[in-house]
């Protein structure tokens, strides 16, 4: 608050209270150490945010503040005055001058199980007398936990309830939230306003899990992200973290965090004794996947999976072994320049990627020869060096043609222009294909045209790929073994 504010509030509790000094920002009002006059002591002003005077009547929230002067218990920090001064809203409480849990976590991180169990159980005594009375304090959190000569005093106790019922439903429309989003219960982060003790046993299962762990169950980058948290996920078991940690103290804080209040415990009492209890753990059937080795049974497992393995193995068998489905037929139609026509019809072939036809065509002098266009050229080439050539066939790769030369099976390039028997070496693709090697077909129609004529062909045949640089090494084995078995046709 601003000096001048600070001056106002001053003058207006001068004659009741001195203030002394600034102490801090809470949640709900801002915190003064103070003199009080009539009983010689210090004291903590707490004021009223103004965002909160604004939406709360004064003689409502007095009136609701009123409620909880009346608990009186160790470990409780009890309310010694409430009231307005000059549109101040104000209420007075012990100053303890020890450190809240919060400051004692900043500097230790986390504190020793022993340790952690007392405080919780100083807290826990403090909400089970009050939740007798009917009170719940919705505002559980390190901040409001006091730490005094090793003893734990909860403040602020009613303060959020007298709040909220002097607010009503305008706090909601205003978008004000009583409670601090990492301690809140899923049924608090979701605006219920009807809330029970076991709310604030879900806010205490959250402080004990800071103290053990270092931090809340649930975090993130805003208040959005934290309360989506708290209604969609589990936090972590406090032994991943902390493995020294007793389990019953862990299961005692898992049981506490569920997001249903029902499957929490129905009362602070409960939730102490099972941190005390060595024998407390979850029932098995609510946690369903912890299961040990030994109690793995594959006698009622096993026949499932060699069903289903089965039932694989078939699948993948019938996909590799089901036969291909039938290409689709194109058709196309093909133009050819008058000078550049076929000259016998069956005298021609396709390759088996259908990018290259090769046919009988006019020659020079009358001379019928090979021609070969590819299918995105305009016009056919004719093939060197086959003058007088009949019934080509393209090989199963695209790059040589076998043609009958009279009673010889001849190869050569299937390139426009190139002479037979120059074909380009391994290494070299022939000037006809562009770019990447065509793939290689699965087709044998050029075998099964050379069967077809071996029987009129000389044992020269073989000759196709033997002792030619253009065929690769394997090839010319094959053509050396079968020129001394015979007709190459009559060998395939």
């Amino acid at each position: 608050m601003t000096g001048n504010v600070t001056d106002r509030l001053s003058t207006a509790l001068a004659d009741r209270y001195r203030l002394e000094r600034h102490v801090g920002e809470g949640g709900m009002a801002t915190v003064y150490l103070a003199h009080d006059l009539k009983h010689d002591r210090k004291v903590a002003v707490k004021v009223l945010r103004p965002e909160l005077v604004a939406i709360l009547g004064t003689e409502r929230f007095l009136n609701e503040i009123k409620v909880t002067a009346g608990l009186q218990h160790p470990h409780i920090l009890p309310l010694h005055d409430s009231g307005e001064a000059d549109s101040f809203l104000y209420y007075v409480m012990p100053f303890i001058e020890g450190e809240s849990l919060r400051e004692r976590l900043r500097r230790d991180k986390q504190l020793s199980v022993d340790e952690a169990m007392e405080i919780a159980k100083a807290v826990g005594s403090a909400l089970e007398f009050a939740h007798e009375q009917g009170i719940v304090h919705r505002d559980i959190k390190p901040e409001n936990i006091l730490l005094q000569r090793g003893q734990a005093m909860v403040a602020d106790f009613g303060i959020a309830l007298a709040v909220s019922a002097a607010g009503g439903s305008r706090l909601t429309e205003t978008g004000l939230s009583l409670g601090t989003p990492h301690y809140m219960s899923p049924e608090q982060a979701s605006g219920d306003r009807e809330l029970d003790a076991r709310s604030d046993i879900y806010s205490l299962g959250a402080v004990v899990y800071e103290m053990l762990t270092g931090d809340p169950p649930h975090s993130g980058s805003t208040m959005q992200a934290i309360v989506a948290k708290i209604l969609t996920s589990d936090p972590e078991p406090i032994s991943r973290t902390r493995s020294h940690v007793p389990p019953n103290v862990d299961a005692a804080v898992q049981r506490a965090l569920e997001k249903t209040p029902a499957d929490r415990f129905a009362n602070a009492r409960q939730f102490l004794e099972a941190l005390s209890n060595p024998a407390f753990a979850i029932p098995t059937a609510a946690a369903p996947f912890v299961r040990s080795r030994a109690g793995f049974r594959w006698d009622r497992v096993g026949p499932v999976v060699l069903a289903l393995a089965a039932v694989f193995l078939v699948v993948a068998l019938w996909s590799l072994l089901r036969p291909a489905p039938p290409r689709p037929v194109l058709r196309v139609s093909v133009s050819l320049p008058d000078e550049q026509q076929l000259t016998a019809l069956g005298q021609f072939d396709v390759s088996a990627d259908g990018a290259l036809m090769v046919y009988h065509g006019p020659g020079d002098g009358g001379v019928p020869r090979l021609w070969a266009r590819r299918w995105d050229a305009l016009d056919a080439t004719p093939i060197r060096d086959t003058d007088g050539a009949n019934g080509p066939a393209i090989s199963p790769d695209g790059l040589e043609v076998a043609f009958l030369f009279g009673r010889t099976i001849r190869c050569g390039a299937a390139c426009a222009g190139a002479p037979m028997g120059s074909g380009s070496t391994s290494s070299t693709r022939p000037p006809c294909w562009p770019g990447s090697r065509p793939p290689v077909a699965r087709s044998s129609s050029w075998y099964r045209w050379i069967a077809r004529r071996s029987t009129r062909a000389s044992t020269n045949s073989s000759m196709c790929c033997r002792g030619r640089p253009s065929c690769s090494r394997a090839q010319r084995r094959a053509g050396a073994r079968r020129s001394t078995r015979g007709a190459w046709g009559r060998a395939r």
